[in-house]
């Protein structure tokens, strides 16, 4: 399957060199390495089947042509432009780019405010996300990956954060210390349900997903020093495949634990690929997590949350050298923010979130894809 699949990729990539940049060289000029990575990956998402036209169904002005504004979207992602406004302005200097994302004159370039009302409609209608699926489906579902490493990031947004209501719950009558006396029957403490709990009980990722926290508000993590960082945000879980190719995403509110986005992530990832091991980190150590990943046949590979120097768990050899697949999971991060706009956030709102920083996960995602055939 596995070769079959690089087959197909490579007749994708020869036909796009021999065939598709020739001819686009001679309609449109020269194109630069940054024209034809956008060619490539434009070709690879086909993002425009995803959105939706309505031309002709509706009453009032016909909207602007939504595949190219799509196109456009993706062109910002690809070139790590960090504002519509530097976008719109790029795509009326440059012929080739404008061209390539379905503009023939600068004149039928939309308005900012255009861009805008589209980028919503594509928010709400998971234009990204079904495109990137879409993708993941035809490239890479009859692979066999090896490493599916999971793990999250911090997402720095330009909103309020949220105040989150104190609990308005009674308070329960205190229990005298001690030893009850003999005879004496009291009430049974109150547990509270982990989520991880509740989500081994619901019937669809979607329910776990609707239960996940998406409003923005204030994470806090320890970095790699020890020392504790806060950011106002989101925070974007991520399940990589081995060769850096992002598998699927979850955008939740930024104090989520890592832990609570495991089950409905691993999910996800089933229906798109089949893998063998999943590597996380010291956050995600729960006995529940371990019986999840045990139960879709997966081998989970934990790193352990050591609360006490008198726990020594660790790594066996092989097991340990397996585990350092996941800094595959660390580049994507890194290269999200540093390379697909993801330091770049200018929306608002859970959804518009999403779509941004998914549409920097296609181009990253395109470009592994192709990095794989080379």
């Amino acid at each position: 399957m596995a070769i079959q699949l690089k087959a197909t990729l490579s007749q994708f990539w020869n036909s796009v060199q021999t065939n598709l940049f020739p001819w686009l060289a001679e309609e449109l000029g020269p194109l630069s390495e940054e024209h034809r990575k956008l060619i490539t990956t434009l070709e690879l998402v086909r993002i425009e089947d995803c959105v939706q036209y309505y031309q002709g169904i509706a009453p009032g002005r016909p909207a602007a042509c939504r595949g190219g504004i799509a196109r456009a979207y993706i062109a910002k992602a690809s070139l790590n432009l960090s504002t519509t406004r530097q976008l719109i302005d790029r795509l009326k200097v440059d012929k080739v780019l404008r061209r390539i994302c379905g503009f023939e004159r600068a004149a039928d370039i939309p308005e900012e405010w255009t861009f805008s009302r589209a980028f919503k409609q594509f928010a709400t209608d998971q234009v990204s996300e079904r495109a990137h699926a879409a993708m993941i489906a035809k490239y890479q579902s009859e692979r066999l990956v090896g490493h599916l490493s999971r793990d999250s990031t911090a997402i720095e947004a330009r909103e309020k954060s949220i105040v989150k209501d104190k609990k308005t719950e009674p308070a329960l009558p205190k229990q005298p210390r001690g030893r009850p006396k003999k005879g004496e029957v009291r009430p049974p403490k109150k547990v509270d349900e982990s989520r991880i709990e509740r989500q081994l009980k619901m019937n669809s990722v979607a329910e776990m997903l609707t239960d996940l926290p998406k409003a923005c508000d204030v994470g806090t993590k320890v970095d790699s020093k020890g020392n504790k960082v806060s950011w106002r945000g989101y925070k974007l879980h991520i399940d990589t495949a081995d060769g850096d190719v992002p598998i699927s995403c979850v955008l939740t509110s930024a104090s989520t634990h890592d832990s609570q986005v495991a089950i409905p992530l691993s999910l996800i990832s089933k229906e798109r690929v089949i893998s063998c091991y999943d590597l996380m980190d010291a956050a995600y150590d729960s006995g529940l997590i371990r019986l999840h990943c045990h139960s879709l046949g997966h081998v989970a590979l934990i790193d352990f949350n050591r609360r006490s120097p008198k726990d020594t768990r660790g790594f066996r050899p092989h097991e340990a050298k397996r585990y350092k697949e996941r800094s595959s999971a660390e580049r994507v991060n890194s290269r999200l923010k540093d390379s697909f706009g993801g330091r770049f956030i200018r929306v608002r709102g859970c959804a518009k979130v999403m779509m941004h920083l998914m549409l920097g996960i296609i181009c990253l995602t395109a470009e592994q894809l192709i990095a794989c055939t080379t």
